[in-house]
């Protein structure tokens, strides 16, 4: 059955992927973006530009945290739903947010004013307008070293590292609350270093694959040694949308459950790319975390997924992404993380 969806951010690395998974579904997509500068927006136009040209796709461009222009949008459609829906949106998939640990240690407010009033404004839409559904994605960031790895659902996460993970915990509970006070039912993600073709421009595969191709000299935080599950976007999409079940309110981990070092990632790279990679040591950051790992047990259980692409298959794509699009790719502002 053909379903109405609301994607927020869906200009962004994870959310332009979901989208057009539910879009070769045939299912239609409202899409949200402010198309901010947090990372060059000429890659979030480029992921734009591809579900603008899908069937099913409508564009709206607009802050989630501003809650009047949010309202007249669910105004907007849900006078244009069938008579039979009972809301405008059979789900709302809510994935705009400000992301970088490191960059939240210069910018506090603006990952509070994204990630928690955003959040707040989109939870209190859904409630005002009887969305039965309701899916945040949150962090693997907010799993700290007190906890034993790999990372379960059940681990204390009451001592974030860094504003992000803070702002992140923060709507987890705002989540919780929509549920338990408005029965929302409501799944939350936390996403483990997801990587993939048009993948963000500060992380750390796709900004080692352009100095790594165009011999320059990478900038690396810490020895190398810290350990991260690298999870393919294709995967990460696939269980972004089997969480759309009727769950109640449950927290569900989405990574590869294989970390791997980033010195292994480094020397990999260089291997397929056919080039020795020149580092530029710098001291690792106090925001860092030195492993995360997820337990992807419950995903299993309640999902039914698992992922599918490993490591080693993954990486070639995001390197074919940069050579078919080069020019645009090597002009990417690749920001401070």
């Amino acid at each position: 059955m053909t379903k109405r969806y609301l994607v927020t951010g869906c200009a962004g690395f994870i959310a332009s992927k979901v989208s057009e998974f539910l879009l070769l579904s045939r299912h239609s997509v409202v899409g949200v973006d402010n198309l901010d500068d947090a990372y060059d927006p000429r890659l979030k136009q480029w992921r734009l530009a591809q579900l603008q040209a899908m069937p099913g796709f409508c564009f709206r461009q607009l802050d989630v945290a501003d809650a009047k222009q949010l309202r007249n949008m669910f105004d907007q459609d849900a006078r244009t739903a069938p008579e039979t829906a009972p809301a405008p949106y059979d789900a709302v998939i809510h994935l705009a947010a400000r992301a970088g640990v490191r960059a939240s240690v210069e910018r506090p407010d603006v990952y509070y004013h994204t990630n928690c009033d955003g959040t707040l404004a989109v939870l209190e839409m859904c409630r005002r307008f009887g969305i039965a559904k309701f899916l945040l994605a949150s962090t693997s960031s907010l799993y700290g070293p007190h906890n034993p790895v790999p990372y379960r659902e059940d681990a204390d996460t009451d001592r974030p590292q860094s504003p992000y993970a803070a702002s992140k915990k923060a709507a987890e509970t705002l989540a919780y609350t929509y549920h338990y006070l408005h029965g929302l039912d409501v799944s939350v993600l936390r996403y483990f270093t997801v990587y993939g073709p048009a993948g963000r421009p500060d992380m750390s595969v796709f900004r080692f694959v352009r100095h790594i191709a165009e011999d320059k000299p990478l900038v690396l935080f810490g020895d190398g040694s810290q350990q991260r599950d690298f999870t393919h976007v294709d995967d990460i999409a696939r269980g972004t949308i089997a969480a759309l079940r009727p769950l109640g309110y449950e927290i569900v981990n989405l990574g590869a459950g294989r970390p791997v070092a980033i010195s292994t990632l480094i020397t990999r790279l260089g291997e397929l790319l056919g080039r020795k990679p020149r580092i530029d040591a710098r001291p690792a950051h106090r925001a860092d975390v030195s492993k995360t790992w997820a337990d992807v047990a419950k995903a299993k259980k309640l999902l039914d997924w698992e992922p599918e692409v490993s490591f080693d298959k993954g990486l070639p794509h995001a390197i074919d992404w940069y050579r078919n699009h080069r020019e645009l790719a090597k002009a990417i502002e690749l920001g401070d993380r």
